[in-house]
C-alpha cells in the first residue's frame, strides 16, 4: 500500500466533513470507526477529542491534530428572512464573501445558502467594492423561499445553528489538493496513514505512541486535555503557514521553533531537524508570530511535557487553502522516522 496516496485519500474525504469548532461529533465517529477497523481502541474525552494508542513502550509520545475547522454559526434571523452570523475561529470576513454553506440546525435538518454582502449587486450598490466586510455588512442568503424572519423561524432554524462552509476539495493531475479545512485535516490524514502502516506491521515504534484528534483547537483549548497522564512528549502536526520571509512552501514539511506562544522544547526540534536532514527530506525551520498550536493549549492548561510542532506547509491560511502530495509525503516520512529512532 501506497500510505501517501491512504493520507490523500482521507484528507479529501475528511475535509468534505462539515466539523465547525463545537460541531465534530460525526467526523470524530468516523475516525474511530476507520481506528478500529485496523484493530486500535480509540477513546473519547468528555469534551469530545478522539484518541488511541497505537502500541509501543517507553516514554509515551503523543502526536496531535485537530479535526475542528473554521465555520459560522447563526447570531439572529434577520427581518428579511436572511441570517446574521457569527465566526467560529479566527479570519476576516471577506474569507466566505460568496461562499456556499450549509446550516445545521439542532432538530438534525439542514439547509443551504450563501454568505453575500448586503446589497451585494454592482448595479445597486455603488459603495459595493468600498464596504467594510463584517457581520453587520453580511448575511447568509438561504436557499428557501424566505421572505420575511417569521418564514426563516418556521423552517426550525434559529440563533446557535452551526454554519459549515463548502471546502470545495480538489486533488489536481499534478498532485495539489485545494480545499478550505486543510488546517487541520491535512495533518488529520497523515495521523491516519501513520496508524494504517503500524496496524498493518509496516513500521513498529520504538517508544509508545499515541494519535490525539482534537475538536476545539480554532477557539484555543483543543489540547488542554484529552489525553493521557503518562505523556512525556506532545507534537502537534498541523499546518505550516506560507508567506513573507518563511521557507516554508506546498512541497515542504515545516518544522516550528517558535510561534506566538514563544520557543518549542529544544531537544525535540533539535531531533526532527536532524532527522529531516539526515533523510534528505524537503524541510523548513520556520518562525510563525501569529500561531498558536494544540501544544501551546496543553502547555497553558499545566502540562509538564516536551512539544514540538511540525507539518506540511499550507498556502492561504484559514482561507482557500493549497498544498502538495510531497508536502504530505515529507511529513509523514519525517513522523514515520522519529518514531522508530
Amino acid at each position: 500500500m501506497d500510505y501517501t496516496n491512504y493520507a490523500v485519500d482521507n484528507i479529501l474525504s475528511l475535509c468534505k466533513m462539515p466539523s465547525p469548532t463545537g460541531f465534530t461529533h460525526d467526523i470524530c465517529k468516523h475516525i474511530a470507526a476507520l481506528l478500529s477497523e485496523m484493530g486500535f481502541e480509540p477513546t473519547f474525552s468528555r469534551k469530545g477529542s478522539l484518541s488511541a494508542c497505537l502500541g509501543g513502550e517507553g516514554d509515551h509520545l503523543v502526536l496531535a491534530a485537530h479535526v475542528d475547522t473554521l465555520g459560522l454559526m447563526v447570531r439572529s434571523v434577520k427581518s428579511n428572512g436572511c441570517l446574521r452570523f457569527t465566526h467560529l475561529g479566527g479570519f476576516p470576513a471577506n474569507n466566505v464573501e460568496q461562499e456556499n454553506v450549509t446550516v445545521h440546525t439542532r432538530d438534525g435538518k439542514t439547509y443551504t445558502g450563501t454568505v453575500y454582502l448586503n446589497e451585494p449587486a454592482v448595479h445597486v450598490n455603488r459603495d459595493q467594492g468600498g464596504t467594510k466586510r463584517s457581520d453587520e455588512s453580511m448575511e447568509i442568503v438561504l436557499d428557501e423561499i424566505v421572505k420575511s424572519r417569521e418564514d426563516t423561524l418556521a423552517l426550525g432554524i434559529s440563533g446557535g445553528d452551526f454554519v459549515s462552509l463548502d471546502p470545495r476539495s480538489i486533488l489536481t493531475p499534478s498532485g495539489f489538493i485545494k480545499s478550505r479545512h486543510l488546517d487541520d485535516k491535512a495533518s488529520a490524514g497523515i495521523l491516519l496513514a501513520l496508524a494504517k502502516e503500524i496496524a498493518d506491521g509496516k513500521l513498529i515504534p520504538k517508544r509508545k505512541i499515541s494519535i490525539l484528534f482534537t475538536t476545539y483547537e480554532e477557539v484555543g483549548h483543543g489540547a488542554s486535555s484529552g489525553f493521557a497522564d503518562d505523556t512525556v512528549e506532545m507534537i502537534s502536526v498541523d499546518m505550516g503557514a506560507i508567506g513573507d520571509d518563511l521557507e516554508t512552501d506546498e512541497y515542504k514539511v515545516s518544522i516550528c521553533a517558535k510561534d506566538s506562544g514563544g520557543p518549542y522544547n529544544y531537544e525535540v526540534t533539535t531531533a526532527l531537524v536532524n532527522l529531516a536532514k539526515e533523510l534528505k527530506l524537503d524541510y523548513a525551520v520556520d518562525i510563525y508570530p501569529f500561531y498558536g498550536s494544540d501544544v501551546g493549549a496543553a502547555l497553558r492548561a499545566g502540562h509538564d511535557i516536551k512539544h514540538a510542532l511540525i507539518g506540511p506547509g499550507v498556502f492561504a491560511s484559514h482561507g482557500y487553502e493549497r498544498t502538495h502530495t510531497k508536502a504530505i509525503d515529507n511529513t509523514l516520512k519525517l513522523l514515520r522516522a522519529y518514531i522508530v529512532k
